[in-house]
């Protein structure tokens, strides 16, 4: 026989705010990062969508179908505070009102955002509109990304890709690559840099790439991190992620 009498409760580990990440299958950097970087407090708890390893306009829209099922078992007890469909190149192929619509139909939590929607902010944070784009992606998704930048008010001014098509070659492109990838796609019309896809190690040569180009850098996870955080009300200032983690 068991009794609750005398039980001593609390808040929980995280007692400040409750993010929820809704992955790709495929995905290896984004666990990580958000475990680095989340404030003391903070709860990140994560589940994926199906994907294969290729990363293409269709293979992007097909996840559709199963965003709302992995939204439903991203810890439907805890009281998220923000649930986030965590890809950039998904975000722009699907449109941020379908992905938030399908995590809000599986979901409880208190708000529904992606990824780019993050870059937006950042951007809007930053006050800029014109801006440099490093990827990874095929054109043809560089191509949707650019375009739906624009719809949303951005100028893009270049734009670089790798032209790689798989999620583990993505994740495997060195820190150091990347850091003078981005400088080389850096444009003196350009007013930041932003370096596109969360499978990119690019949050730890972000302080590195924006003492070269003397203008605010934007990476996805930086960005989606940042956002997710600021929806929550949680406004600490974090280190090594660049100006805009540091100064807004």
């Amino acid at each position: 026989m068991s009794s609750r009498e005398g039980i001593e409760f609390d808040r929980g580990r995280f007692d400040r705010a409750k993010l929820g990440f809704v992955l790709l299958a495929s995905e290896q950097t984004i666990e990580s990062e958000m475990m680095r970087y989340v404030p003391e407090g903070v709860g990140v708890h994560f589940s994926r969508a199906n994907n294969p390893d290729e990363i293409t306009a269709t293979t992007l829209a097909a996840m559709r179908d199963s965003l709302a099922p992995a939204a439903a078992v991203l810890a439907p007890n805890a009281d998220l505070d923000v649930i986030c469909y965590a890809c950039t190149s998904g975000s722009v192929v699907m449109g941020e009102d379908v992905v938030i619509g399908e995590l809000l139909r599986g979901s409880n939590a208190r708000q529904a955002t992606t990824l780019v929607s993050g870059v937006f902010a950042a951007f809007e944070a930053l006050g800029v509109r014109r801006v440099a784009v490093a990827t990874p992606y095929l054109d043809e998704v560089n191509r949707i990304e650019a375009d739906y930048f624009a719809n949303k008010g951005f100028d893009v001014v270049r734009l670089e890709g790798l032209n790689l098509t798989l999620d583990s070659e993505m994740v495997r492109v060195t820190p150091n690559y990347l850091r003078d990838f981005a400088i080389s796609v850096d444009s003196p019309d350009a007013e930041a840099v932003f370096v596109s896809c969360g499978a990119l190690r690019s949050v730890e040569v972000i302080d590195e790439i924006e003492a070269v180009v003397g203008k605010p850098v934007v990476t996805s996870n930086q960005a989606m991190l940042w956002h997710c955080l600021r929806l929550s009300g949680i406004d600490d200032r974090l280190d090594g992620m660049g100006r805009l983690t540091r100064e807004h």
